[in-house]
Order: C-alpha cells, then structure tokens, then sequence
C-alpha cells in the first residue's frame, strides 16, 4: 500500500518563541518559504523523523543553496544560520530581511489591473476550471484579460463556468488540439504580455504581479515560473513529482543563445526551460517566430509545442527566457495510474516529434544522437539499476517506451505538413 504524502508550507518569517519548528514528520512533504518567496523542499519519507537540532540543520541544508542565491552579503550567510540554530528569531527575521529585502512582498504595491492577457485552454475540465479562475480573483494585482479557449467541447459546462465570472472572455475553439487553442488565445488576446496557465492549476496571490514583474527586464522575450504540487495522496501524483516533476527548482536561470549554441552539439534541452502550465511570452514575438506548431501538443503528437516554441526563441540572440521562481502556481496532479501512463505516453510521443522538428530546424544540432543513443542508453541503465527489484518508477516504463515509439511514427507519417521556419528571422 502506498502512503499519502502531507503537504506542509513553513513560513519561516512566521517563526517565533512560541512557534518553533521541533521536529520533521515522516510522510510529509515540506516547502519552505520567506515572505511568498520559495526557499525549498523536502520529502521526509514515511519511516524518518527528524527531531530538535536535527530539523534545524536539515532545513539550513534545504534552503542554503537558495538563500546564498539571493544573498549579495557574503558575511550575512554565516549571521542567519546561527541565529536560526540557536532560535534567536527576531535577529533572523532582521537578517534574512536584509537579504531579500529587494524581493519582500511587502514592498509590492497593488496596480488597479495589469497589461497581461491570460490564456486558459480547456476541454471538458469546467469543475477545476472554475477552481482556477477563483484563484486568479483572488490575485493582489489583477491582469486586465482573461480569456478561455474551450476547445472542441462535447457540452456548455465550460461555458456555464465562464458566465460566473465577470469580464472573462469566452471563445469556442471547435478544431481540436491544445496549439490550435493556444494560437486562437494568442489572436483574441489585446495586452502586450501573454501569459498561460492550465485548467488544473491555482495560482499563487502574487502570480500575475510576478509575470508583469519580469518582462520589465527589456531583454526578457519570454518566461517559466514555479509549479508545486497541490496534493500527493496517491502513487499517480508520487511518481510524477518525484520522476517528472514540472519544479525547476528555487534560484532563477536565463535561457539565451548562449546557452542554445552551448548545448546545440547535445540538443538543447528545451524542455527544462519550465512548462506550459505556467509560462508568459511577449506578444510581439509570435508576430517574429509564428504562432505554436499545430504538430505538437494534446489532440496531436501529445505535449511539447511549448519547448518547441522556446527552441525558436533561444535560437535568436536577441532573446532570453527567465525562469522566475517566485512566479508560482499549484498543479493538481493525476491520481490515477493509468491516467498517468496515458499522460506519460503522451509526453514522450510529443517530446520525440518535438526533438525531430528542432533538429529540422537546425542540422547542426544533436537531437539524433540524443535519440539514437541517448534515450535507449538512460532507458538500458534505468532498466538495469532496478532488476530484480523495481520501485514504483518503473511503473510507466511500458508507457513511456510505447510513447517514444509512437512519436518517431507520428513524426515520419506527418513531417511533410512540418511549416517552414524563416531562418531571416533568427540573428546569429
């Protein structure tokens, strides 16, 4: 039987005398944060504890990574984690106040509405849509556009949603395919920053803020933010954030042309650039590098229209992508094991076809050897490290290998509708 996994938010600027964290519970998965900023987590697996000093020091670990990040005072390091240990909460409050003073939520002022259309593409999904939506009225700064993209539904459940809410934009997409909605979300959108969640998400009070917030930077074309899990009761929701978690982690990372030609003998790595459930873009680049490909995504090869998209971006050295912690949202994963498979089989098919389009795009990069040898080289050890006895990792690895199978098909059968990319439009 599989154990539930608690999941437990720590505040540490709530900390005081009378709050104290005395231990770490087993079964328990815990997220650190200071003043809405994300410092990191732990799994405490279900026959651990630990106690007094012990979950002192296992939470100095947890976050030291994170809080150097943010630190631009050396000497300040070695301030905060004594006065954490020796529970002197007011001079840690003061310290680490110091230290990402320029981040506090505090300092935020709330705008009346903010230049950001955001897009949610749906299908059938009206009772977490309405969860969704709750959360993005319950923003400190609200984005001027919402719109909803139903896409090819089989009732008005979607519709009914919408209508309880004021000033959503409903649009019926009756082709299906998550990039076909994703393109008519992009045409319907008015506001210079477009930005995506998806129907089974919440997201976070400051969301919205943070998305303005980064493309203040001129130089941002594009950006990913933090997705957490919502809940991990089931094995379903254990394996996907322990094996295909979409947290890129606590420390923000630029993704450019310098990182594109870097890993371009290795194909880059696109998808660790973040994931579509939580991603904004400047309008103005669709107009430069074409809208999503049609190939890729739910209803056609199954996932990765979004890397796809960041692939042509960071091919262009006039462009960079941030990865923004602090922009958060919570994804509610599957709980059951075969919708699992099916996602997961879905994510490798499309990750294939999507690998083979960016390797079109660009011969000089090693999508075909990442395939060829890397894939069945990760697959071969991941096979060989669990014999005889497997974890619970291994059970999707019929599904994802069904998956990269079923994409190399997809791609052969559909490459010839493949459009062209104007290679003009990309500065090397």
């Amino acid at each position: 039987m599989v154990l539930p996994y608690t999941i437990k938010h720590i505040q540490l600027d709530q900390l005081s005398e009378k709050n104290i964290i005395s231990k770490l519970d087993g079964s328990s998965y815990y997220f650190f944060w200071w003043r809405q900023i994300p410092l990191g987590h732990l799994f405490v697996e279900h026959h651990k504890v630990f106690n007094n000093s012990d979950a002192d020091y296992k939470i100095l670990t947890v976050i030291a990574s994170t809080v150097n990040f943010y630190n631009a005072k050396p000497e300040l390091t070695d301030v905060y984690r004594r006065a954490f240990l020796e529970k002197d909460y007011v001079g840690f409050t003061k310290t680490m106040d110091e230290i990402f003073g320029t981040y506090s939520s505090e300092k935020i002022i709330a705008e009346n509405k903010l230049d950001i259309s955001v897009i949610i593409c749906t299908r059938n999904r009206s009772t977490d849509l309405q969860v969704c939506l709750e959360s993005l009225f319950k923003q400190i700064c609200i984005p001027k556009e919402i719109i909803i993209v139903d896409n090819a539904p089989t009732d008005d459940s979607t519709l009914k949603v919408v209508e309880k809410f004021k000033g959503v934009t409903y649009c019926k997409e009756p082709k299906p395919g998550l990039s076909i909605a994703r393109n008519t979300g992009i045409q319907k959108a008015q506001y210079p920053i477009i930005a995506w969640v998806d129907d089974d998400v919440q997201v976070h009070p400051l969301w919205a803020y943070r998305v303005w917030e980064t493309f203040l930077t001129p130089s941002i074309t594009a950006m990913t933010g933090l997705v957490i899990a919502s809940s991990l009761d089931t094995e379903s929701q254990q394996i996907f954030e322990k094996f295909w978690s979409f947290n890129r982690g606590y420390q923000d990372h630029f993704y450019d042309s310098l990182f594109y030609h870097n890993t371009l003998p290795f194909g880059p790595k696109a998808s660790d650039i973040g994931a579509g459930a939580n991603m904004a873009f400047r309008a103005s680049v669709f107009k430069e590098k074409g809208d999503f490909n049609e190939l890729l995504g739910a209803g056609a090869s199954g996932c990765s229209e979004d890397s796809e998209m960041w692939y042509r971006i960071i091919a262009d050295k006039r462009f960079t992508i941030q990865y923004n912690p602090r922009c958060i949202v919570y994804h509610k994963h599957r709980r059951e094991l075969s919708s699992l498979n099916k996602q997961l089989f879905s994510y490798m098919r499309g990750h294939v076809v999507a690998v083979l389009i960016q390797q079109t795009q660009n011969s000089e990069a090693g999508y075909l050897k990442y395939l060829y040898k890397g894939l069945p080289i990760y697959y071969l050890r991941l096979f060989k490290s669990g014999f005889p006895f497997y974890s619970h990792r291994f059970r999707t690895l019929l599904s994802e290998s069904k998956g990269i199978i079923s994409g190399l098909r997809f791609y052969h059968k559909n490459k010839k509708k493949l459009p062209v990319i104007n290679d003009k439009s990309i500065q090397l």
